[in-house]
């Protein structure tokens, strides 16, 4: 069980990296774009990729599928696999036109479940990126992780590690949900801090456990870090 409750890591967090915004997207469709532009790249690289995208191509589905092999390289060379990644916003862009007509914000209003299964038809779109999607349209509060974000929460002793991804995600989400005020723009921001925690110290390999402000309160420290 943890030793503090996700309201006071978020506190805590916040102290330490200060408040968190998340990237200006205008809603369910442009975020699955900015999941496709590019892979393994940084924010600064994901977010100079989309710019790219947006004045050399254009966000539009159509306007993506005219575009010129070379033009969509300019945009997913910003991260690793290029070619894979620009076959991918052609996906995108085909299923949006095909299933949805251009227009994803209908599925917005969809029961929950079924919102997620429309998007996660998408490239790149998982429960987890389908849960994303949702939260930070303020469609649905839910604690929706990244994976550097759900490692920081099992080290902190929500939830614990399983073999199945999907059963880690769903414990460590139990465990972080107990009481917690589930409001949309409290969670993006607990998202945000605890992603930008996992990139910066609470790293997959050799995490910075003597920097981490949540150290004293941390299982993984206690156990193993120290």
């Amino acid at each position: 069980m943890p030793q503090t409750t996700l309201q006071q890591v978020a506190e805590c967090l916040r102290t330490h990296y200060g408040k968190q915004k998340p990237p200006k997207l205008d809603g369910p469709w442009e975020m699955i774009l900015w999941e496709n532009v590019a892979y393994l790249a940084d924010d600064v690289r994901r977010q100079q990729a989309f710019q790219t995208l947006k004045k050399r191509i254009g966000t539009k589905p159509e306007q993506i599928l005219s575009a010129s092999e070379d033009t969509l390289l300019e945009v997913t060379r910003h991260g690793i696999l290029p070619e894979k990644f620009a076959d991918k916003l052609r996906k995108c862009a085909e299923i949006a036109l095909e299933e949805f007509d251009g227009d994803l914000r209908p599925v917005l209003k969809l029961p929950f479940a079924k919102a997620k299964k429309a998007l996660k038809q998408f490239p790149g779109i998982g429960e987890p990126g389908a849960e994303k999607i949702l939260l930070f349209t303020r469609t649905q509060p839910i604690l929706a992780l990244e994976s550097i974000g759900l490692r920081a929460l099992v080290r902190l002793g929500f939830g614990e590690e399983k073999k199945s991804y999907a059963t880690t995600y769903r414990l460590v989400q139990k465990a972080a949900e107990d009481g917690l005020d589930m409001d949309c723009n409290w969670l993006i921001e607990a998202h945000l801090l605890l992603r930008r925690h996992g990139q910066e110290l609470c790293r997959r390999s050799e995490p910075a456990c003597q920097q981490c402000p949540l150290a004293m309160d941390c299982a993984y420290y206690s156990h193993k870090g120290r």
